[in-house]
């Protein structure tokens, strides 16, 4: 039974380290710190172990729990009901919540504002687009959590953030904002910014 327990431990604590480098920008957010997204960023690259390590720790669990028990022969009561920490629904709520938290990614820009407001342009001559090469975003939640804090700034007409390609294309009009601003904004969530290009 100890053996059962260590291993929904371990299955749970990898299933969330394999998501804290997507969970953190979403709690600094909540947390108003968004300094702080980019903390477990160096974690993406074990993701894959990390979910796999994941996925054989619930199998095994699960194969320990399903196998056929032997039998003992001996004249002792053995109906004793196991404790719900050892219980088929235990581990059952366990693997929900590993396949939600290693799903978290996908569906991690839920948390975040929709940042809708109006934009006026006098001059469409005012309008230009630039893309911030930027470092440390390692999934949607972080495309999300740079689109969030540079949309708040006045000006931004529109900011399409990738971490596939490590940037962020925004466009915005030149007479209420500038590329240092954006810079900052960008920076201040803990991604940083290394280079910056005109188109």
């Amino acid at each position: 039974m100890k053996s059962e327990n260590k291993l929904i431990g371990a299955s749970l604590l990898t299933a969330i380290t394999a998501s804290l480098c997507c969970i953190t920008p979403v709690l600094a957010l909540i947390a108003g710190t968004s300094g702080i997204a980019s903390t477990f960023s160096w974690i993406e690259p074990f993701r894959p172990y990390l979910i796999g390590l994941t996925i054989l720790v619930l199998g095994f669990a699960w194969y320990q729990k399903l196998k056929p028990q032997k039998e003992v022969d001996c004249e002792c009561e053995t109906d004793e009901k196991p404790k719900f920490i050892q219980s088929k629904k235990f581990l059952g709520i366990v693997t929900v919540f590993a396949i939600v938290m290693l799903a978290f990614p996908y569906y991690s820009e839920i948390f975040y504002p929709k940042t809708e407001k109006q934009i006026i342009i006098v001059d469409k001559s005012d309008l230009k687009t630039t893309e911030f090469k930027i470092s440390g975003m390692t999934c949607a939640g972080c495309e999300e959590h740079v689109n969030h804090e540079v949309n708040k700034l006045n000006g931004i007409v529109s900011s399409k953030a990738s971490y596939e390609n490590g940037n962020a294309i925004v466009e915005f009009d030149k007479t209420k904002t500038n590329e240092t601003e954006i810079e900052k904004a960008i920076n201040a969530t803990g991604y940083k910014v290394t280079g910056i290009k005109e188109n």
